[in-house]
């Protein structure tokens, strides 16, 4: 009797939930995404990083014109770019300018605006590659009277969006009529799938369109350029019963959509680039969608789709690591829990492809399409620091394949190493920019994310693997510092325009972050010599040893050390990030900051900034510069702060104004304030170091990284 009570006792136990371990799935269900309205600004999306569809609420993208005012309706691939044709042929040299920088001669690529040629030649390679936008497929639904249904006839809306399966039910009515549409994006396939129901159906009434449209030269693209229909071209290749190909070419670029049906469904091309797949007259229909670069691929089924989505979700929820504020009293939890998850869900749908993301992710073009090195630490550290590094390398990754053009570039204005575009495209190119051809802090970010690589579990392999790019990466950052003799010391610029992009860059030098980042960041290559059993390099140290100190004015740190009354009444620069707290935010202090002066400037800044001219990751750098100071008060303001930029939408998209409708650095940023918040720094003891301890948060977590 005693054995039997033993072993039941002891089976009881092992299928018990250990009291411990958060419920993740109950985390996240409680923040499933419910839309009831024709919101232009609640769209969602699924997908798998590498591929995106962000639908309306419908379920598909019926109303792509109507909601290129909020959120758009995008159909996105890291593989799929194009460019208009070169009919003047331009060179990229004819971007280039001429500045002389601390007795150098120095160019950079940048938008010129004269002469005539050297100006075309800037906005060519400025707006080429993009990404494309490369179709929409949605519903054609009929009314009774024989027109079409408008965004004003789609009715008692009630959608869900469950990110535990990647699940997107949408159920409405078209006068009085019922429709389900239930969507999911395949987690390993660039294939989005859905299955509807309706009477609409059997009354030929609603059926499924492809919309090919041509992209713009525009600064955003929403995908919704149906003109210009002589300059593409589009066919349907192959035909079977229950499948066909459909190829879309335009200019040089050419990509294909591989489409599935029901047995009884039929598809007709209808007019220019748009396609009509007719369900044949049954009550509930099912159809997918693949996209490829290239032939022989063939459909999928929306079984696997489904199982897909379903497994490859329930994987990621149960990895790494997971956040409960549950039993908190202070009201802004739930807030901020929601967007702890809906930043887990859409960074990992837009941003964990293998190369860097736009700010926009997959979802509409922003900059043209392009990556902004700047914002990839924004983009892709939280991965590590939330126990998933392999997602965040493999963004890392493609700096292998842009390394040859950062060398060029470092060749080219005097420099060692490599030096890391700002704003570029799939291969890498350098992008005219004149803010972005005089940013530098995208170039220590590489070393910070190999770093993070290295202490998920300290593996040689790591070090092998990554240490010709870390060590060609500082190699840049010991020769671009400049010697001033007269102090015997090395300083930054001129020719920079510090992380707050209002400043001159040909008067611009020592911005604090950027001067913190550069010695924490040759420090770092330092240790993974010594890791390798190398000798220290000597050129790095000596940028070390007499690297400027960060600038400071009574008592408190300056944006700039060219700019000594920063500060005050009269200032115009109080605008824009508040970079000059990044130098402790995702920095630990060492010895080369001082916590009481930046406690000082943290106050000033806080007192005098215009937070309404600020960005979205600015909230989260405020909030780890706070936890960093111990001010777990001032880092839950900083980060929840009432400010337009700091908007998180019912999606879970971080607003920023009517024209960049979401802002992926923004997510990214919260999850990397969050995980140190919780987890703490190297420097930092105790748990939750930025949440007050007087009882209102209960904070639990599990499988997060400390931040250095």
């Amino acid at each position: 009797m005693f054995s039997f009570v033993l072993i039941w006792t002891l089976l009881w136990t092992l299928v018990q939930p250990d009291p411990a371990k958060i419920d993740r799935e109950s985390v996240v269900r409680r923040h499933s995404v419910k839309i009831n309205q024709m919101d232009t600004m609640s769209s969602l999306t699924v997908g798998n990083g590498a591929f995106a569809f962000t639908v309306d609420a419908t379920g598909l993208q019926t109303f792509p014109e109507h909601y290129a005012r909020g959120v758009s309706l995008g159909t996105q691939a890291e593989w799929a770019w194009h460019s208009f044709p070169n009919t003047e042929n331009y060179r990229e040299e004819e971007s280039l300018r001429e500045y002389e920088l601390e007795g150098k001669e120095i160019t950079y690529m940048v938008q010129r605006k004269e002469p005539e040629r050297n100006q075309g030649a800037s906005n060519y390679f400025r707006i080429n590659q993009h990404r494309l936008q490369m179709g929409n497929i949605g519903l054609e639904i009929m009314l009774s009277d024989g027109s079409r249904a408008t965004p004003n006839d789609i009715r008692n809306i009630d959608q869900t969006l469950n990110m535990w399966t990647g699940k997107i039910v949408s159920r409405f009515t078209v006068e009085g009529v019922a429709v389900e549409v239930i969507t999911y994006g395949s987690m390993t396939e660039d294939a989005v799938g859905a299955s509807i129901s309706s009477p609409l159906l059997s009354q030929d009434r609603l059926k499924i369109f492809f919309r090919f449209p041509y992209p713009t030269d525009q600064f955003l693209d929403h995908g919704v350029n149906y003109t210009n229909h002589d300059r593409h071209h589009t066919q349907i290749l192959d035909r079977g019963s229950t499948d066909c190909r459909i190829v879309h070419r335009l200019d040089t670029t050419s990509y294909y959509l591989d489409a599935s049906w029901d047995e009884a469904g039929s598809i007709a091309k209808t007019g220019d680039h748009y396609f009509v797949l007719d369900p044949g007259g049954k009550e509930s229909f099912v159809f997918t969608a693949k996209f490829s670069s290239r032939e022989g691929t063939s459909p999928v089924t929306l079984g696997e789709i489904r199982e897909s989505s379903e497994q490859g979700w329930k994987n990621f929820w149960n990895s790494g690591g997971a956040v409960d504020f549950a039993g908190s009293t202070d009201p802004r939890a739930h807030e901020l829990e929601r967007r702890v998850i809906l930043s887990q869900y859409l960074t990992r749908v837009q941003c964990a492809g293998s190369q860097p993301p736009q700010e926009t992710g997959l979802t509409y073009n922003s900059w043209y399409g392009k990556s902004h090195l700047e914002m990839h630490w924004w983009h892709a550290a939280h991965y590590a620091l939330w126990g998933r590094p392999e997602l965040m390398e493999k963004s890392l990754d493609w700096y292998f394949s842009a390394a040859e053009t950062a060398r060029q570039i470092a060749r080219r204005q005097g420099f060692e190493g490599v030096r890391w575009q700002k704003m570029t495209d799939i291969d890498g190119s350098e992008v005219p920019s004149s803010v972005g051809a005089f940013l530098i802090w995208q170039q220590p970010h590489l070393i910070y994310m190999a770093e993070l690589l290295y202490r998920h579990e300290q593996d040689e392999d790591v070090l092998q693997k990554w240490k010709d790019l870390v060590f060609l990466t500082a190699d840049f950052m010991a020769s671009f510092p400049t010697y001033d003799a007269a102090r015997d010391r090395y300083q930054l610029g001129k020719g920079v325009i510090p992380a707050q992009e209002c400043f001159d860059p040909v008067e611009t030098f020592n911005p604090p972050y950027e001067l913190a980042y550069w010695n924490w960041a040759l420090g770092i290559a330092q240790e993974w010599k010594e890791r390798l059993d190398m000798e220290r390099d000597l050129d790095w140290n000596k940028v070390l040893n007499k690297l400027s100190p960060l600038p400071e004015k009574d008592g408190v740190y300056l944006s700039a050390e060219s700019i000594p009354d920063c500060y005050s009444e009269s200032s115009q620069v109080k605008i824009d990030h508040p970079a000059v707290l990044a130098a402790l935010s995702t920095l630990p202090a060492g010895d080369y900051v001082n916590l009481a002066t930046m406690q000082r400037t943290f106050d000033v800044v806080e007192e005098v900034w215009d937070w309404s001219h600020t960005w979205g990751w600015d909230f989260p750098l405020v909030a780890m510069t706070a936890t960093r100071l111990g001010e777990p008060d001032l880092a839950l303001r900083g980060l929840l702060r009432d400010i337009i930029t700091n908007t998180y939408l019912p999606n879970g998209h971080n607003y920023q104004s009517s024209r960049l409708t979401i802002y992926l650095p923004g997510n990214g940023a919260t999850l990397a304030a969050v995980a140190m918040m919780c987890a703490g720094t190297d420097e930092l003891s105790g748990e939750n170091p930025g949440f007050p301890q007087d009882g209102t948060w209960k904070v639990r977590w599990e499988g997060l990284q400390p931040m250095p």
